[in-house]
């Protein structure tokens, strides 16, 4: 594997390559015993909370995964499958107002979701939806790329990946200012929770491995989201209407904040590999069960 061109393709500082060997690449290496003999795809969940390297790591493990060992690999995002605006809106309308912003469960578009997982599972080429965030829309259907052949491994991650439903006694008191103020009822909480007890839990049921990264608390997530925010503007090419401002960021991460506890609280037993960070995202400790 190219290391020094990873690093460079996805500005990386060199400690990266150390990190990669001591942590990742061990793990590559056991996914490919356990993918070993498989006659379908091999899925991996990955989840982490917001800025917490997911996509770093999904990279990494595609790369490696393909120049070492020739696999062919699909990288596929929960966030590639959210509903567009004008779908949200319509939640808004019929549900409950913060559905208007996506980024729960319940402002994914689930049916394609298990489309495009029935597809890629049965070898049927597909195409693979992809998300713009800075237009908060997907891109046009005629740019998603096309696997023609069953790929060896299927790569999911995002931050709500292997997550299950609360307990409804817990949806009663609220998290945040966003849920005290906004959903004083419980509504959108409730809709939300009941969206990732359904099929939310269709697709997890698929992974065959799931991988944690696994933030110290939730205090990381606003100035990892900040970071991620601040990228996103700088790639963005002049067209910035999806890009939040900081406040912006203040808010929306609290649309996350109750599934994402609920995960740290409930997902790491449940992991077959789970690697503890500290609030720098550097690995602190590794769990390994499977």
């Amino acid at each position: 594997m190219d290391i020094h061109g990873f690093l460079a393709a996805h500005q990386l500082p060199s400690s990266y390559a150390d990190i990669a060997q001591q942590w990742f690449t061990p793990l590559c290496e056991r996914l490919i015993k356990h993918q070993n003999g498989a006659d379908k795809p091999f899925i991996i969940g990955i989840n982490g909370c917001q800025g917490s390297g997911k996509s770093t790591l999904t990279s990494y493990i595609d790369a490696y995964l393909t120049s070492e060992h020739n696999k062919r690999v699909v990288v596929l995002s929960i966030d590639d499958f959210y509903l567009d605006q004008s779908a949200r809106n319509a939640l808004a309308i019929k549900v409950h107002p913060l559905l208007k912003t996506r980024g729960v469960p319940g402002t994914h578009n689930l049916p394609l979701a298990l489309k495009t997982f029935r597809q890629l599972t049965q070898g049927i080429p597909s195409s693979l939806p992809r998300f713009n965030k800075a237009i908060d829309n997907p891109f046009p259907i005629d740019s998603w790329p096309l696997v023609s052949d069953m790929p060896e491994f299927i790569i999911l991650e995002g931050w709500c990946v292997g997550v299950g439903a609360e307990a409804n006694e817990r949806l009663k008191s609220p998290v945040n200012t966003l849920e005290e103020n906004e959903d004083p009822l419980g509504i959108w909480r409730t809709y939300v929770n009941t969206e990732l007890a359904g099929e939310y839990q269709t697709l997890f049921d698929q992974i065959n491995y799931s991988i944690m990264l696994k933030a110290p608390s939730f205090d990381c997530v606003y100035q990892w989201r900040l970071e991620q925010e601040h990228k996103l503007a700088n790639s963005a090419k002049g067209d910035v209407s999806g890009v939040m401002s900081d406040e912006e960021v203040a808010k929306f991460v609290q649309y996350y904040q109750r599934i994402t506890e609920h995960a740290l609280r409930t997902l790491p037993s449940m992991c077959d590999t789970v690697y503890t960070l500290d609030d720098r995202r550097a690995i602190t400790k590794q769990d390994v069960n499977k």
